[in-house]
């Protein structure tokens, strides 16, 4: 999920409720409303082809990179497709996070866009100020958490499938010794390396994952090195949450064992490839063009999960157990029914103090106290991580 450099909440609006808990009690997702919205010129049923509805996207990456961006422009695509011609699409690629995504945001309303998805949280800033300079045009903001009357945002529980992944690794390493290459030290990343910890450690007690930093959600020539400097040190299982698969090629190399992250990333490694966590963006793509369409979008905070298929699981990989796949869909089918949430105390941090005490779940993010513990604010490593939370 992309990606927050820094958790701000300037100008968040008060919520009527405290998103609960990621993904595991309810199979729409989670998420709040606030009432009221905005209606584009022309809402309802006079978008045609000669007067089609306007969406762009606004891409971090490459839709090219088999990963992140990868999976955001298939959404774009199931939209096309949805709607035929009563709705033209565009995307801008590479956008770096700073003052061009301003630049990128004139030139497409200035293109006549009445709705912008941008895809990643560093973006946010410079969204939130095009939102008010441009209110009647619908903006969201992946994985963020400001809105407004004509801003939401979104997000997917990729972290619950991560445990899953981890379960995988867990089950082929011998040595207990896996290795994480990390884009950003940031409260997704770091919620992605935890979970993933503690699915390792589920079906392998006691194994370790240590973590290299990147600094980059796409940067291949980092990312190898960085792989290679925790084979070199002897792990003998291999994960990541970048945006592209070069991880899982040096892990061919090796004759190690891989999980992925963003898309199905089997084809680029898969004699070391056993799974990993997609986002399936199409389906609230679709839903919520659609309700931009007919004027009845409102602003929202939304968190997809297993259980509302916003997250899945990748096929698994030919060498992954028979053993390894029952347990992983046993506890996949806990995702989905509710009665299993990683972020559920206890859980213990790195230090060997108690993060989250006995019982208690911690939410996805709290509205109200945005200090407060959540999924959206998790700065610390639980036991298990070898390197710091802090980059």
């Amino acid at each position: 999920m992309k990606r927050p450099l820094a958790i701000t909440v300037a100008g968040l609006l008060s919520l009527a409720l405290v998103a609960s808990a990621c993904g595991t009690t309810s199979k729409s997702g989670t998420g709040t409303t606030k009432p009221g919205g905005i209606s584009p010129a022309g809402a309802g049923s006079q978008w045609t082809t000669n007067h089609p509805f306007k969406v762009a996207w606004i891409y971090v990456g490459a839709k090219s990179d088999a990963g992140w961006t990868h999976q955001h422009d298939l959404g774009r695509q199931a939209v096309a497709s949805a709607f035929g011609g009563r709705v033209q699409t565009y995307y801008k690629e590479n956008v770096p996070e700073g003052p061009q995504v301003t630049t990128t945001i004139d030139q497409l309303v200035n293109q006549g866009v009445n709705m912008i998805y941008a895809t990643s949280f560093g973006f946010q800033p410079y969204v939130v100020a095009g939102a008010k300079k441009y209110p009647n045009v619908i903006f969201e903001q992946a994985t963020g958490t400001d809105l407004g009357k004509n801003l939401a945002e979104y997000g997917a529980a990729g972290e619950d499938a991560d445990y899953l992944a981890g379960m995988a690794a867990g089950y082929a390493t011998q040595n207990g010794r896996i290795g994480f290459v990390a884009p950003y030290a940031i409260p997704e990343v770091i919620r992605e390396i935890d979970s993933y910890t503690m699915g390792a450690r589920e079906t392998h007690p006691g194994a370790t994952v240590q973590v290299v930093w990147t600094n980059s959600w796409f940067n291949p020539a980092a990312e190898r090195q960085a792989a290679q400097s925790l084979v070199s040190t002897g792990v003998d299982v291999l994960g990541d949450g970048v945006d592209d698969p070069a991880v899982g090629q040096v892990a061919a190399a090796a004759g190690i064992k891989w999980t992925g992250y963003d898309s199905d990333q089997n084809q680029y490694a898969p004699n070391a490839y056993l799974t990993n966590a997609i986002y399936d963006w199409a389906p609230y793509y679709v839903r919520d063009v659609r309700a931009a369409m007919e004027g009845t979008w409102r602003s929202h905070f939304y968190y997809g999960n297993i259980a509302d298929g916003s997250i899945t699981l990748a096929p698994f990989g030919k060498s992954v157990s028979q053993t390894a796949r029952t347990a992983i869909l046993a506890k996949e089918a806990q995702f989905k029914n509710g009665t299993f949430n990683p972020f559920t105390g206890p859980v213990i941090k790195q230090d060997g103090s108690v993060g989250i005490p006995a019982g208690k779940t911690i939410p996805v993010w709290d509205a109200h106290n945005q200090n407060a513990l959540s999924r959206y604010t998790l700065s610390w490593f639980v036991k298990g991580v070898i390197g710091s939370a802090k980059g």
